[in-house]
């Protein structure tokens, strides 16, 4: 009997191998059989970044309560080198399957610190609820109502930026929830003074009931392997759905009609070691079927999550597109002034 085939595996450093293995651990041991969240492991062992008036590299962070009962906030990094006024402002959604980490999360603070001085941008990274104690659809009303709030109370934010140039962003999840935010707002009309322009979403994490052929192929995949992935949705949507709800497979038979809507211009990101590849690559060809504009960048020798560890040369590459993203879209913006 012939021996199958072994499964191809990314080259990586030793240090993101590491990473990668506690993160992998750590969530495993806080997802329970019963459906609930360990949370007082998780909180011990998540490790937080405190806010910062004065600079750090560059860069000057502080949180705003927009909600205290449903632990609602949002934090803002300013780039201190920013000369002027007029900078974009960067609407960010952490990942962690819906149920896991926080804009002061370690790796979240600091990957959203580098896209700040790197655009640079004033970076709003948004904090909200967590699943399974809150189910679908709390994480979209939270960022729908992190963009009102800043519509309302413009304020908040940093004289230097500019909320008329405003770009949704999210990784895994939180690029499922800036869709789903993007949509909401298209839906809804024109915001008073946000401007919703652009949306980069890095390794969106959807799905549906069919396996695809990235899923069987890297099924044990670090992060969002099958039994992982499962799990999370199973914790976010409602009682009694699968996952061709439309809130997990958004080009599927439950899809949004995106063809009438103010779309924003779509940056997708994907990697070749990533289980959810061709999900997300399905979602870039709806857009486009659509009728929006939608650009996919592929690293074909990356995992799922490779842009938070710094210390891939791809990571420092992609942030480099998504700032030319926005700067071409800022320029496009002018030139049709």
């Amino acid at each position: 009997m012939a021996s199958e085939t072994p499964k191809p595996k990314p080259v990586l450093p030793w240090k993101t191998r590491v990473s990668i293995s506690f993160l992998s651990t750590l969530t495993d041991y806080a997802r329970r059989s019963n459906g609930t969240v360990n949370r007082r492991l998780m909180n011990f062992l998540d490790r937080k970044s405190q806010p910062n008036a004065k600079p750090v590299n560059g860069v000057s962070t502080q949180d705003v309560t927009v909600d205290a009962k449903r632990n609602l906030w949002f934090r803002i990094f300013n780039p201190a080198a920013a000369s002027g006024g007029g900078l974009p402002v960067v609407i960010f959604f952490h990942g962690g399957g819906f149920a896991f980490l926080s804009p002061d999360s370690f790796a979240y603070d600091a990957v959203c610190r580098r896209f700040c001085r790197r655009v640079p941008a004033v970076v709003v990274s948004v904090n909200y609820r967590l699943a399974p104690e809150h189910r679908y659809p709390s994480q979209y009303d939270d960022g729908e109502d992190i963009l009102r709030f800043l519509d309302e109370n413009r304020a908040v934010l940093p004289e230097n930026a500019d909320v008329s140039k405003c770009f949704l962003a999210g990784d895994s999840a939180g690029a499922n929830l800036a869709h789903n935010v993007a949509v909401r707002v298209a839906k809804s009309g024109p915001l008073r003074e946000v401007r919703v322009v652009g949306l980069v979403s890095i390794q969106p994490w959807f799905g549906g009931e069919a396996r695809t052929a990235a899923e069987v192929k890297f099924e044990g995949a670090p992060l969002v392997s099958t039994a992982r992935t499962d799990w999370l949705w199973k914790a976010f949507l409602p009682d009694g759905s699968d996952r061709d709800h439309g809130a997990s497979n958004v080009s599927g038979p439950n899809s949004e009609d995106l063809s009438g809507l103010n779309y924003p211009d779509t940056l997708v990101f994907v990697g070749g070691f990533d289980p959810l590849q061709d999900w997300q690559k399905k979602y870039c060809e709806w857009l486009k079927k659509s009728g929006k504009k939608a650009q996919l960048i592929e690293y074909s020798t990356m995992i799922h999550a490779f842009y938070i560890f710094p210390e891939l040369p791809e990571s420092s590459q992609l942030i480099s597109e998504v700032k030319d993203f926005i700067t071409k879209r800022i320029s496009d913006l002018k030139s049709n002034m």
